[in-house]
């Protein structure tokens, strides 16, 4: 490839959000009440086999995080839960809210959240990413669902999509709470900001240049008052874009996936989003991790890469990598006829100590 393109960081009404969770911080100072529609505004229909409400919850930073719960109807007593987010720069209505609502009709209490200073949840200044916080983003969901009256806290996993791929490996070797994690179509978003694409700017060189042009826009932005976007996904392609740049367009530009709040469908993440992931490394602990991961990729997918990188990282019997034959990298975000749920809801049942469904 002999264009660069950016790094994409991949690339209403108040109402109060019912749970049937009795949560340790209900009562906490700086749980702040967020702005949450009440309308159905997924890029994929409601189902008619589970419901659907809104929740909210905070880490350990302050910050309101903003989700969809999906729970089985007719289900009782305590449940497994999952806890879903990506892709990068993507917003719960997308992708993650596809994954959560389908596991959810598999039998698992299920939430995707909006991450730190994105969509519906909180936190200032906007569309800002940090490695650590992120990562937390994924413990704090955990915090929630273990203190949920409906989930049992020994059957908890969690999905990360794309970017999220990557620090949902992240949380499972910093919290043991998490006893299975499946990382779909994931990238490696230190790598990438760090590399660039197939590792064409790994070199000291450029990475310096990158941090002279990163320093030079903190201080513009500074000297403004405010932090200017990056840019999400070209309203239009050059003729020679990459087809993964096509595939991102085709998902994120179209009504296939486009999403008011979706920074990919959009401005995009602040242009100095990547300066934290540059020097930090994620995964640097995967080896360490005890409970069982799920690497998804597709055979076709640019990023194909990142996820056998990340399991060449991982240690034990209980890791698995599954390629799926002639998908892209997008055709693993809403693509539900290629999307291996099947398997997916196998690995949970089994790594989170649950019967079958034929059972």
């Amino acid at each position: 490839m002999n264009k660069r393109y950016p790094i994409l960081l991949a690339l209403c009404g108040i109402i109060t959000a019912w749970t049937g969770c009795k949560r340790a911080n209900d009562n906490r100072n700086d749980m702040k009440t967020l702005e949450l529609t009440t309308a159905w505004d997924k890029t994929f229909p409601k189902s008619d086999k589970v419901t659907h409400s809104k929740v909210t919850f905070t880490n350990r930073y302050g910050i309101t995080l903003a989700a969809d719960m999906y729970v089985p109807k007719d289900s009782t007593g305590r449940l497994p839960a999952i806890a879903v987010c990506g892709p990068f720069g993507a917003v719960k209505e997308q992708a993650s809210g596809l994954y959560a609502q389908t596991m959810a009709e598999r039998g698992f209490l299920t939430i995707a959240f909006d991450p730190s200073y994105t969509g519906e949840s909180g936190g200032e200044p906007r569309h800002v990413t940090s490695p650590d916080i992120n990562t937390e983003d994924f413990s704090a969901a955990v915090d929630m669902l273990t203190t949920c009256e409906r989930v049992d806290p020994r059957q908890i996993g969690v999905i990360g999509i794309c970017g999220w791929g990557g620090l949902a490996i992240n949380a499972a070797a910093a919290d043991p709470r998490i006893k299975a994690t499946v990382a779909s179509t994931m990238y490696d978003m230190s790598r990438v900001s760090a590399c660039g694409y197939f590792d064409a700017d790994d070199n000291a060189e450029a990475r310096n240049t990158m941090r002279r042009e990163l320093a030079k826009q903190r201080t513009e932005d500074y000297r403004n008052g405010f932090q200017k976007p990056g840019g999400g996904v070209p309203d239009r392609l050059d003729d020679d874009a990459p087809q993964f740049m096509k595939d991102y367009h085709a998902y994120y530009k179209t009504p296939r996936g486009y999403h008011t709040r979706s920074l990919n469908s959009n401005q995009g993440r602040n242009a100095t989003a990547t300066i934290p992931f540059i020097n930090f490394p994620l995964m640097s602990r995967a080896d360490e991790i005890e409970s069982a991961v799920l690497v998804i990729h597709g055979e076709k997918a640019h990023s194909l890469y990142f996820g056998q990188d990340a399991f060449k990282k991982l240690t034990g019997s209980n890791k698995e990598l599954l390629i799926i034959s002639g998908a892209s990298h997008t055709d693993l975000y809403d693509r539900t006829e290629i999307i291996p749920f099947d398997r997916m809801e196998a690995f949970f049942r089994s790594n989170l100590a649950l019967p079958s469904a034929e059972e």
